[in-house]
């Protein structure tokens, strides 16, 4: 007998008892509402005591086919676009003859060796990584760490044919790169392109890639995550998270939703060990659009500007404003004559959403500002003075005005052979200093020259030279050459005043 009968069994003869009636000490007649406790106990009970065995009937597969569901069709159709990438870089270096090593040599003679020229050698540095691809004339995308300084990539498809690829052109700051390998007349099999946006937290995807180099292998997981953006892999910090297996070989390889479709380029993981750990970080797709789209049209990478800069809306901000809960970027500089200054965006405004998307962070905002499309017309929604309100900008590529004229300073004086620019808008943005910051910026500084013993790194901006402000890069030459020991110089280095005193 099932525990359902005999639950069944128990209740009826307990409602046949309090069906007879009872009668208490002061000769009260109670059976009428006995029996009616019994009727709702005699329908009720045998439903709740069945309840187990339906539950157990919708959960165990009734057939053959619900026992057979199985990811195969979308790998069938995704996989043979996801691809194997072996790059070859030489490196040269020159080493010291063994002998100059013996300890009777360095004794005398130091570090410093009087005679004997170096040996100049050549090794091989090999990489391997996945690709996608996304057009059927060859065009492939992968990360650029995957292929970064090769003087030879490979690529090999699913059907182990082997092509030479061109690199078309990488972007460091979302560490993307673009390649394409000519296959005759034969169309490739290419990946569609989806929408990252519309996947959702514990939404189904498969990570199709090469890892460890055993060969092409799938894996599946749920979207743990969106927008994760303290996560410090590339300058926009707006990744998907996934729990499919992620290991060293899937860099560059595929993030697949059920419909088959690219939703994101697998590209980092957070381990340990060098293992998976059940964390992995795929660049959106939306972000590779727009960079793949670019350098194929370009040959580089154009982005969109809006000219305002801010901070997330903390507790404290969402108090004082009046919002209900802290989210957004409370924008706190407007450049003049930039796409925000046109449309009326005010300082102190609060930037809340954008196309209708929530904006929580100023890193999300970055991220929405890059994944559009130059010269394309946005709507952001603004809270101001305790309502919120609708602003239609143009976003425009930031101006290079006034050119950016790399210099590299020469002279007996601390910046002997450091690289320096005019700060512009573009320039400001790639940096991710403010363009108002100062008039010029270094780039790169000598590691064996003055500069770089009193600390000066790339992304600070001079402010002045022994008490006057350079003006640009040729006239920072000119102070430098004229100024005489002691030297004063002032930095703007994220948003502090430096003052360094060099010499005298």
């Amino acid at each position: 007998m099932t525990l359902s009968a005999r639950s069944s069994r128990l209740f009826r003869k307990l409602a046949s008892v309090l069906g007879r009636g009872t009668r208490d000490r002061d000769g009260c007649g109670c059976g009428g509402a006995s029996r009616l406790l019994a009727l709702a106990l005699a329908l009720i009970v045998p439903v709740l005591a069945a309840a187990p065995d339906m539950a157990l009937a919708q959960d165990v597969p009734s057939s053959r086919d619900q026992i057979s569901l199985s990811f195969a069709p979308v790998v069938r159709a995704a996989a043979p676009a996801v691809v194997n990438i072996y790059s070859r870089r030489i490196v040269r270096t020159r080493t010291v003859p063994p002998l100059f090593n013996d300890p009777v040599f360095r004794h005398f003679f130091g570090e410093r060796m009087p005679f004997g020229p170096s040996m100049p050698r050549q090794r091989v540095e090999n990489a391997l990584g996945s690709g996608v691809i996304v057009r059927p004339d060859g065009v492939i995308l992968t990360n650029r760490h995957v292929i970064e300084g090769a003087d030879e990539i490979t690529v090999v498809l699913h059907d182990r044919r082997e092509f030479d690829a061109r690199l078309v052109g990488t972007d460091e700051r979302t560490d993307l790169a673009v390649l394409t390998i000519d296959a005759g007349r034969d169309p490739m099999p290419a990946l569609p392109l989806g929408e990252s946006d519309s996947l959702e937290v514990g939404d189904l995807v498969l990570a199709i890639g090469n890892p460890f180099g055993v060969g092409q292998t799938v894996t599946s997981g749920i979207v743990s995550a969106l927008a994760r953006t303290s996560v410090g892999l590339t300058d926009y910090r707006s990744f998907i998270q996934t729990d499919a297996a992620i290991n060293p070989g899937n860099s560059g390889g595929a993030l697949v939703d059920m419909a088959g479709r690219l939703v994101g380029i697998n590209t980092a993981i957070y381990t340990q060990d060098g293992g998976n750990v059940g964390i992995g970080f795929a660049i959106p797709v939306a972000m590779v659009r727009v960079v793949m789209d670019s350098l194929l049209e370009e040959g580089r990478v154009r982005r969109p500007w809006l000219g305002a800069t801010g901070q997330t809306v903390t507790n404290d901000i969402a108090r004082s404003i009046g919002l209900e809960r802290p989210s957004g970027v409370l924008v706190a500089e407007v450049l003049e004559g930039s796409p925000a200054a046109r449309v009326g965006l005010r300082r102190g405004d609060v930037i809340l959403a954008m196309d209708g998307r929530p904006v929580t962070d100023e890193e999300g905002l970055r991220y929405r500002i890059a994944t559009t499309p130059v010269n394309t017309d946005v709507t952001l929604t603004v809270w101001r003075r305790g309502g919120a309100r609708d602003l239609t900008v143009t976003l425009r590529p930031p101006p290079e005005d006034p050119p950016r004229e790399p210099t590299v300073l020469r002279g007996r004086h601390p910046l002997d052979r450091v690289t320096v620019a005019n700060l512009n808008p573009a320039l400001a943005e790639e940096l991710r200093i403010p363009s108002d910051a100062g008039p010029v910026v270094v780039l790169r500084t000598n590691p064996r020259g003055g500069a770089a013993r009193f600390g000066m790194r790339p992304g600070d901006v001079v402010l002045s030279v022994n008490g006057r402000e350079p003006g640009d890069v040729r006239g920072l030459a000119r102070l430098m050459e004229r100024a005489r020991p002691p030297w004063r110089l002032e930095l703007w280095r994220e948003g502090r005043t430096l003052r360094v005193v060099i010499g005298g």
